[in-house]
């Protein structure tokens, strides 16, 4: 889903909440994160969250925001793999109160995913969650957004689109008549200059 996709998607959600409750959830996400690296970014051994990842660091480059930018915790990172895709379960062990934990599982959290995000908590982590209506996994939810598997308006992977965007926005918000044109320009192509 490009830029393009997501804008027609937030205008056709326009009337249900969901652009303002991802937007609220990315702004206080990237509140959050306030140095390079301070992100990090997990999920379940069987569901890594690479697409959320990838879509959050190109935000974090077109938009200048390296604070966005997010480290991919793995449960089992391959020795050969590059360094960014490398960092493992250590790096959770090490989180310190200033960083944030975005923790990404459409279905129900296992229990040792659990026990690392309250431990990373315990360590003064800001812990954050995207997820599927896991009561455990928002139980240790400073801050929770929740995509319950029977919505018939957005599905898991468009609330992390709708998330990535809104975390690399500029921080105004814009108004009725903005949104309106960028709709306009979405459909119809930008005014001829």
């Amino acid at each position: 889903m490009d830029a393009s996709q997501v804008t027609a998607l937030r205008e056709l959600l326009s009337m249900t909440g969901w652009p303002e409750r991802t937007q609220d959830f990315a702004r206080s996400l990237r509140a959050s994160a306030r140095l390079p690296g301070s992100l990090l970014l997990f999920g379940p051994a069987g569901d890594e969250p690479w697409h959320l990842a990838a879509h959050l660091d190109d935000e974090s480059r077109f938009n200048e925001i390296p604070e966005i930018s997010p480290t991919l915790v793995r449960w089992d990172p391959p020795d050969g793999a590059p360094p960014h895709l490398r960092i493992g379960l250590d790096r959770l062990r090490e989180t310190r109160r200033g960083e944030s934990l975005l923790v990404v599982s459409e279905e129900a959290a296992p229990e040792g995913l659990l026990e690392r995000v309250d431990d990373a908590r315990r360590t003064g982590a800001t812990i954050f969650t995207l997820d599927g209506d896991d009561r455990e996994l928002r139980g240790l939810a400073h801050e929770s957004l929740t995509v319950p598997a029977g919505d018939s308006l957005v599905s898991f992977d468009a609330a992390q689109h709708l998330v990535s965007v809104a975390a690399g926005e500029p921080r105004t918000r814009r108004g009725l008549r903005d949104r309106l044109a960028g709709l306009l320009d979405t459909i119809t192509g930008p005014p001829a200059g």
